[in-house]
Formats: C-alpha cells, structure tokens, sequence
C-alpha cells in the first residue's frame, strides 16, 4: 500500500510528524477516560464512589424505576422567598438582596420506595431551588434534624450496608444496625436528638436544617461559616397515636393545610465561630452563636411529583450562587455525585418507559433530592 502524501513543509521548518500528532492526540483521550473511569470507581473497585452508594441504596429499596434512589417518596411545592435584606450581611449572593425570588421545592421521607409508610422514618426532609433574578440558582437539600448521623461518605455506605433488609423479615437486622453504631460513637449525638424529639405531625409544623456548613461571603470579601435553617410559623405538635398508624397523611395534611392559606418559615442564618467545625455533620454549633432571620419562605400549594415542577430537579446541595460557597464538609462532595447519578439513572429509565409516571403510586408522590 501507498503511504499517504504529506506537505514539503518551507525551507527551515521541520517536517509534520502525524503519527506523533495521533498519538499525542489518542494519549489526551486516553487519560481523560482514565479519569472518568477512576472517578467512576471502575479501575478501583475498592474505593468508594458514586456508583457503590447508588447501587447499595437499590439493592436496599428494591427496583423501583423512575423514581429516585433516595427520598423516593415525597410531593412537590411551589412559592417564594421574601428577603427582608438582612442575610446582606453575611453574602452579597442576590438571594438576600431585598425582595421576591420563585422557588420550587419537595417534601419527602427518606428512603428508596416510594411506597413506604410516612412513619417507615423519624426524619422528613425539605429540598429547596430558589431561581435568582440574575439567573443563577441555590439549590439546597435540609433534614428535620440539626445534625447528621455519619461524619463521611465511608460511614454513610457502612450505614447502608448494616441497614439492608433481612431477606427473612423485609427489615433491616437490628444486631447488625446496633454493631454499626457501638463501632461509629459519631452517629450518638444523632441518635439522642432523635429519641428526645418525636417527629412533628405535619410537614408544616416542622423545622428543617441545612446540616453542613457553607461559607458565606460578603460585598466586602469577608467570609465566615454558616449554618441555616427555615423555622415554622405553624406550632410544633407531635405524631398522634392515629397518624402513627397510618400509612399516608403527611400530603393529605399539607394540601388541606394550604387549602386555608400560605405556610411559613423563617430561613435562620448560624454564624460559626473561631474553632466549631465546618466538616463534621454530626456535631452541633452552640446556642449562643449569632443568628440572622434572613427572610420568609413563603409555600403556597403542592403539585404531584407525576408532573410537578420539582420532578425534573436534581437537589444538589453544591449549586450555589456567587456568595455562597461549599466548606470542608466531605459529605458535601459525595452528595453531589450521588444525586448526579441518581438523576442520570432515573431520567434514563423515564425516557424509555415515559408511561412510568403516568399511573401514580398508590397514596405516595414520588420524588428524590438525590
């Protein structure tokens, strides 16, 4: 065979190498696929990634397509948050300047079955977007807990391990939980918040926390730790003995609250100072650190995660706007490529089997924040 023709190259330069150029070039791709795949966990299958803890999460909840992998069971909600100016202090993000921004948001329980009972979990969570004028989101994932059960992404997959059902009785083994949390003494404080404080009897009565700490930066560059927190207008009272036994009452209880009006939080800014940890979930600030009332989320009605607004949202916790920036916080990271996998997965199984959402789960809006 005839070799391809190359170009005298002008007098002085050197001639065009072009199986050198390939090889540079196939060099290139190669290493950009060698980092998707150590990303992915593929040329090392003993470290943890994305992959693992999404895998784990399925084979836990059971094939349940469409939905997501985490907090699959949940309903969405639309409103707005009126800034009163005050978070101005702490972040020059847009959010806090004075006025109205539309948000989008779910409720749900944790969990990968859509059709598990509202009491199969004493934590509810609250996941927000808030779309910015200047086009730019803040997007944020809060528990009805102040803190977290696990201090890193390894102990939150142990923690799923120990948490996968006994074939025999469809639960998780209660030996293997308990041995988890004797060799973790982190997941304590968790524990005992829960124990002292019943779950709330409706999603509007409850506080929501945004448990890792973000740094905030103000118009003149100074950049502190915060925590925040949206806190109820709507009284706290706990579980009745008649919403413990039933399977599904928390979205009936919202609509027919909102049917009345508006709900209400107060979004608190925690200030941290010299010394409290900004990467460990599972420890709380002190009660005396400053708190800043930034605003008003304003919720004024609930739509079916089948086709609401918040079905095709991804609750990364780490989209953030200018101002707002992620701390040292490890979970934080693991998080964020957890939910793009989820996202990526379920998005996947809708676009091939659109008729997934088109017959609601009995009692249950489906839904994810991861």
């Amino acid at each position: 065979m005839t070799q391809p023709s190359v170009p005298t190259p002008p007098s002085g330069e050197r001639p065009i190498c072009v199986r050198c150029r390939l090889a540079v070039i196939g060099a290139a791709v190669l290493a950009l696929a060698g980092g998707f795949a150590y990303t992915a966990g593929w040329l090392t299958p003993a470290r943890l990634s994305a992959p693992r803890i999404i895998d784990t999460f399925e084979a836990n909840a059971g094939p349940h397509p469409g939905y997501r992998r985490n907090h699959a069971k949940g309903l969405c909600v639309e409103g707005y948050f009126d800034s009163n100016g005050n978070g101005a202090a702490l972040s020059h993000a847009a959010v806090f300047a004075p006025g109205r921004t539309p948000v989008s948001g779910r409720f749900a329980v944790p969990g990968g079955n859509p059709s598990a009972p509202d009491t199969s979990s004493p934590v509810r969570s609250l996941a927000l977007q808030f779309r910015l004028q200047n086009g730019e989101q803040w997007r944020t994932g809060m528990n009805s807990t102040p803190l977290f059960v696990v201090h890193t992404p390894a102990q939150f997959y142990q923690q799923l391990l120990a948490a996968k059902p006994d074939p025999a009785t469809g639960k998780p083994d209660p030996a293997k939980l308990q041995a988890f949390y004797a060799a973790n003494p982190e997941t304590q404080p968790f524990l005992r918040w829960v124990k002292a404080h019943a779950p709330s009897s409706s999603l509007a009565n409850a506080a929501y926390y945004g448990i890792n700490a973000f740094l905030y930066t103000d118009a003149h560059g100074t950049t502190r730790a915060v925590r925040w927190s949206v806190v109820p207008d709507t009284p706290y009272a706990p579980l009745s003995a008649a919403q413990q036994a039933a399977k599904n009452f928390l979205a009936a209880d919202l609509d027919e609250r909102l049917q009345q009006g508006p709900l209400r939080w107060h979004l608190i800014l925690t200030v941290a100072q010299a010394g409290d940890p900004t990467d460990d979930a599972t420890l709380q600030w002190p009660d005396d650190r400053q708190r800043i009332d930034a605003g008003t989320l304003v919720l004024e009605r609930t739509t079916s995660q089948e086709d609401g607004t918040c079905r095709d949202i991804n609750f990364d916790p780490t989209i953030l706007p200018a101002g707002i920036a992620p701390s040292d916080d490890p979970l934080l990271a693991a998080r964020s490529a957890a939910y793009a996998l989820s996202f990526k997965r379920r998005t996947r199984e809708e676009a091939l089997h659109p008729e997934v959402h088109q017959t609601p789960v009995a009692g249950a809006h489906n839904g994810e924040h991861s």
